[in-house]
Order: C-alpha cells, then sequence, then structure tokens
C-alpha cells in the first residue's frame, strides 16, 4: 500500500474526531440524502464521575453539553456516542453539523476510543514495531493535525459543519453562561473565562483530561484481552484463530504491519495502530455532498483540512498525497461506515476490498469510455506513487488470485470481532447479522 516509504495499511476503519472527496463517480450518481445525528445522552458505563479529577469531571460536563454548538443540540457526543464505542450512532458517511444540523462534514468521524497513547505528529515519527523506518505517524484526527486531545477537541467547536460557534468568542460566551461556569473557574482559576482564547483552549484541556482519566474509553475488555492475558473466557474459536494467522501473516492479510497488535508506545497494549499514515486508494464515496464538484479531492495529510504539507505548487508530486492516518481496529465489529470517507458499510466490505481490489478492481471502481475501470478514482495520477505496495495490496494482475479467499475473508473477520470491548458485544453481533452490501461502483 503507499507510505512514505512504510508499511501496509490494512484495515482502515472509517472512524475523524471531527466531522470532517473529487473526480470520480459518475456525474449522474447522486448524493445520499443526509439525516441529522440523533441527541446524545450520557454514558451508563462511564467511570463514576467521583473517582475523576476536577479536570476530568469539568470535561465529562463539557462533552455532554449541547449548548456549546451553533445549534444548541450538538454535543461532542453526538456524534462520538458512547452507547456506540464513542463514534456515530448511524450509518452516514459522514455526520451533520451547522447551526441548523444540516451541513455536512467531509470525513467520517471515527471513534475516540483508545487515543491516550497517540504521541503528537511528526514526518519522522518513530513507529512502534520499532522496525520501519522514521516516516510521518501520529497526532489526531485522519489527517493528525491536532497534535494532543486538547487540540483536537478545539476543531468541531469551531468547524462550520460541526458545532459551528462564531469562533473563540463564541464558546468563551456559552462558557461563561453555562451552568458550570462556577465550576469552571474553580477549577482553572477566578479570570480563567476571561480571555476567549484561553478559556478555550482550558476547555480542551477538560475534555482532554475525561478522556484520558474515564477508563470507558479504554477499557481492554475483549476477548483478545483475555486471550493474550491468557484469563478465562479468553478462548479463540478455530476460524478466529485461523484468522489471526491471517492477521499477522505478511504474504496474506498482513493486517499487523499497520494495526500493530503488540507492546506499542507509553505503555500501550494491543492499541491495533502503529499510528501511520498510508494510501491505499479507496473509492471515491458520491455519498459526500462536496464529492459532487470534480474538482475537490480529500488528499488527507496534505490537505484540504491540513495546509502545512500542500505541495510546492497546484498539481505538483508530494508524498504526502492521499496518506490518512491508521485508525484502531478495536470496536471495528460495532461500525456502521469504513474508511476516511465511509466508503464501504459492512466490516466484511472493507476487508474484501483489500483482498480484491487489484485483483478484481471493476467491483470497486467507475468505468472509463472503454469500459474499464477507473482505478483510483479518488486520487489524482500524479500522486498515485504513494500508495502502500505490500499485501495484500501489492499491484496483483486483475484476474489473478487474491491474497485471500473468501473462506480467509469470513476468518479475518471472526478474528476482528474479538477486538470488541465487552460493552459492545451486541452492537457487534447486530452488525454481524446485517447483509453485506454489493459493491456498485458509480
Amino acid at each position: 500500500m503507499g507510505r512514505i516509504p512504510r508499511q501496509a495499511l490494512f484495515l482502515g476503519t472509517a472512524l475523524l474526531l471531527a466531522a470532517c472527496g473529487k473526480h470520480g463517480g459518475d456525474a449522474a450518481q447522486a448524493p445520499a440524502v443526509l439525516s441529522p445525528p440523533a441527541p446524545s445522552v450520557a454514558p451508563a458505563a462511564a467511570r463514576p464521575e467521583q473517582l475523576l479529577g476536577a479536570r476530568a469531571q469539568l470535561g465529562r460536563r463539557l462533552f455532554f453539553d449541547p449548548a456549546l454548538s451553533g445549534s444548541g443540540r450538538q454535543s461532542c457526543a453526538t456524534c462520538h456516542d458512547p452507547a456506540h464505542a464513542y463514534a456515530p450512532a448511524n450509518a452516514l458517511p459522514v455526520q451533520l453539523g451547522g447551526a441548523d444540523l444540516k451541513t455536512p462534514g467531509t470525513r467520517a468521524v471515527p471513534t475516540l476510543m483508545y487515543k491516550k497513547y497517540t504521541r503528537a505528529y511528526s514526518d519522522t515519527y518513530q513507529n512502534p514495531d520499532q522496525v520501519s523506518p522514521p516516516a510521518p505517524g501520529g497526532g489526531f484526527g485522519w489527517d493528525g493535525r491536532a497534535d494532543s486531545l486538547a487540540a483536537q477537541a478545539e476543531i468541531p467547536l469551531l468547524a462550520p459543519n460541526e458545532m459551528a460557534n462564531a469562533g473563540r468568542a463564541g464558546v468563551a460566551a456559552k462558557l461563561r453562561k453555562a451552568v458550570y461556569a462556577e465550576q469552571f473557574r474553580a477549577v482553572f482559576g477566578a479570570a480563567s473565562l476571561d480571555d476567549d482564547a484561553k478559556a478555550v483552549a482550558q476547555a480542551g484541556i477538560a475534555l482532554q483530561a475525561f478522556q484520558i482519566e474515564d477508563t470507558s474509553f479504554r477499557p481492554f475488555s475483549s476477548r483478545f484481552d483475555r486471550y493474550r492475558n491468557n484469563k478465562q473466557g479468553g478462548a479463540l474459536t478455530t476460524p478466529e484463530l485461523r484468522g489471526f494467522a491471517l492477521y499477522m501473516s505478511p504474504d496474506k492479510g498482513n493486517c499487523n504491519a499497520c494495526h500493530l497488535l503488540g507492546p506499542g508506545d507509553g505503555g500501550s497494549q494491543d492499541i491495533s495502530s502503529d499510528y501511520s499514515f498510508a494510501a491505499i486508494g479507496v473509492p471515491r464515496n458520491p455519498q459526500i455532498p462536496a464529492n459532487a464538484n470534480p474538482d475537490y479531492f480529500d488528499l488527507g495529510l496534505c490537505g484540504p483540512l491540513r495546509a502545512d504539507h500542500a505541495p510546492a505548487r497546484a498539481g505538483a508530486a508530494s508524498p504526502y498525497c492521499g496518506l490518512f492516518k491508521t485508525p484502531v481496529l478495536r470496536n471495528a465489529a460495532t461500525r456502521q461506515v469504513f474508511m476516511h470517507n465511509g466508503r464501504f458499510t459492512s466490516l466484511r466490505e472493507a476487508v474484501r476490498f483489500y483482498a480484491t481490489r487489484d485483483t478484481d478492481p471493476a467491483q470497486w471502481y467507475p468505468k472509463d469510455a472503454n469500459g474499464k475501470p477507473r482505478k483510483f478514482d479518488d486520487l489524482p495520477p500524479v500522486y498515485r506513487a504513494n500508495l502502500d505496495r505490500q499485501a495484500p495490496l501489492d499491484g496483483r494482475a486483475a484476474g489473478g488470485t487474491p491474497a485471500l479467499s473468501d473462506g480467509d475473508i469470513d476468518d479475518l473477520v471472526a478474528f476482528i470481532g474479538t477486538l470488541t470491548d465487552e460493552a459492545y458485544l451486541p452492537l457487534a453481533q447486530a452488525a454481524s447479522q446485517l447483509p453485506e452490501p454489493v459493491s456498485k461502483p458509480p
């Protein structure tokens, strides 16, 4: 697959911490009608508030407060629903925000779980596998542009297609009116709400504290955790063990190349991401309204939401374009959309893309004037040198034998299901019973 200069992204679960493609789909393909997000509620299984520090207690109130949005109806938890593994509760490819909750984002919203161990972005990030050479990695969001959870929290508060506040002044004004304003001052000081920028930054610090201290964001309660730690109830079935072998095999699934299972940075355990970036040629999603513009491309690390890695000039080659951050696979079996653009709507479909992107591109990409698949339709040709080339996305000939058979795909999906935390097993079970969508390129 494509990285700078590194390893394969196996499963890009569509998971950004804010709502956040071109070419590609036929012009006749209309975007889907999007519906507003559901209202959020406080999590029943979150760590008891009294066990949280003062900043985290305040952050919890901020996280569930819809009054902090331009609409007055959208909180952090609206898109990061604790009942859905801190991810969206619906199957929309992007979420809706804005002052009227009708403005679509441009990227799929990811989970907020297992973010504690993520370090700040670096062009020369030292991969936690201690083998891969330094390459882009770290940061928060699909493009890594936030260097901390606190900085990330400011993005949706200010984005016009998310919580849509009137700048930092708008957020600060809401904080001063909040029922917890005195709690805010008690935590950060009597003058903490006097300066707009300072108030918003401190709100981010509180939200970060909540996400780090509340163990519902990282329970490590999956069956794989019990299996790895040799605990009762951690036995894996025969198909799951076969799937685990495929996950680790560099010639088959090769998932572990990027979705690392093993000791990671900062004491993390089997996070299922090495925090790296890769370009894998995900098909363009015509259901994202922004993609109706044939001149619009979402190129991840090089823009449009991040400006510091843009090409030197329009149309120039750049090693950063088309690269998106490797998401965690924990609780991926509960998700309803996958990849940065929500292009796939089942876990099995996402895995099947990896297995057959090269051997059967016609099922994924639209056809050109000659009836041939227009492969990599959401990545301009000048950037296709950035595509990751490792198995299973290793350029096999169309019509050839894929790296994974249908049975292999079933086994791999079964294994990824063992990464589901205990509280979300019913969600994963429900998702597994939905029929796999039939991929029909636009």
